[in-house]
């Protein structure tokens, strides 16, 4: 009698444990179908999604500080800097203003830079996050080039997230400053202006269109040769064509639509 009762409550322990656990799976089920959609950017650790809205417009954000930190040797120039700003300041709308931070670093040594190097110096060195009312970007200027060029064509800068871009800044030495090349302080303030517009939302990369004009062959780029958005402002293989003018080219009036109508001015 006592091995059929002992067999009984064994069997109710079964049946209970086994309740528990389609509870816990159904729960579970439920939690993860009730998530948003999507994946907040690793630049972003409170996990707050950055939309190019929220650079452009006034609707979460009213303020910007954007870091640079740079390998030392390897700095932006301060025109650079300042005609970046100028040209955030033309498009943004941030009442609290545009704050530029700056910082310089020891080299990590690298002979390249990978994606992966890139997001783990921007790990151990950003100290600019969102928080409350002020949006935050961050540029790395790097003392090596980037370990995805092909063949003769170098990349010039990256916007690899949200709010996260890098310039190779020893390729932008490389092709700037001498015969038949554009000055250094030209290369650089294009290649930053031309990431942060990625970062805006151009072309098509978060900003809709009002009218086509992406080129589709070169991915999120304007079609538009004399816009700061051609596909060539941020290769080697076509810099110096680019910049014969001597000057920074400007967004043309589509993309300048575009931004306008995503919360920009």
């Amino acid at each position: 009698m006592q091995k059929i009762h002992a067999l009984m409550e064994k069997k109710t322990d079964n049946y209970l444990l086994f309740i528990v656990l389609v509870f816990v799976l159904l729960f579970s089920a439920c939690t993860k179908e009730d998530e948003p959609v999507g994946e907040a950017p690793d630049d972003t650790p409170d996990n707050l999604i950055i939309k190019p809205n929220d650079f452009l417009s006034e609707s979460r954000y009213i303020k910007l500080v954007v870091e640079i930190t740079s390998v030392q040797g390897f700095e932006p120039s301060a025109a650079a800097v300042n005609q970046m700003k100028v040209f955030l300041e033309n498009r943004l709308n941030k009442s609290g203003g545009i704050i530029i931070i700056t910082n310089s670093i020891p080299s990590p040594g690298k002979s390249s830079y990978s994606l992966a190097d890139i997001k783990e110096i921007e790990e151990n060195y950003r100290t600019s996050f969102p928080e409350g009312k002020t949006l935050a970007a961050w540029f790395f200027f790097a003392d090596a080039d980037y370990a995805k060029n092909e063949g003769n064509s170098k990349v010039l800068g990256i916007a690899y997230s949200s709010a996260s871009m890098a310039v190779f800044e020893k390729t932008v030495h490389e092709f700037s400053g001498g015969f038949w090349k554009p000055a250094k302080e030209i290369l650089e303030e294009t290649v930053m202006k031309h990431e942060f517009g990625h970062i805006l939302g151009l072309v098509n990369n978060g900003t809709e269109m009002g009218k086509d004009h992406q080129d589709t062959s070169h991915g999120h780029h304007c079609n538009n040769e004399d816009c700061l958005m051609y596909y060539a402002a941020e290769h080697s293989s076509g810099i110096i064509d680019f910049l014969s003018g001597g000057s920074v080219p400007a967004l043309d009036a589509q993309c300048r639509e575009d931004l306008k109508n995503n919360g920009g001015k």
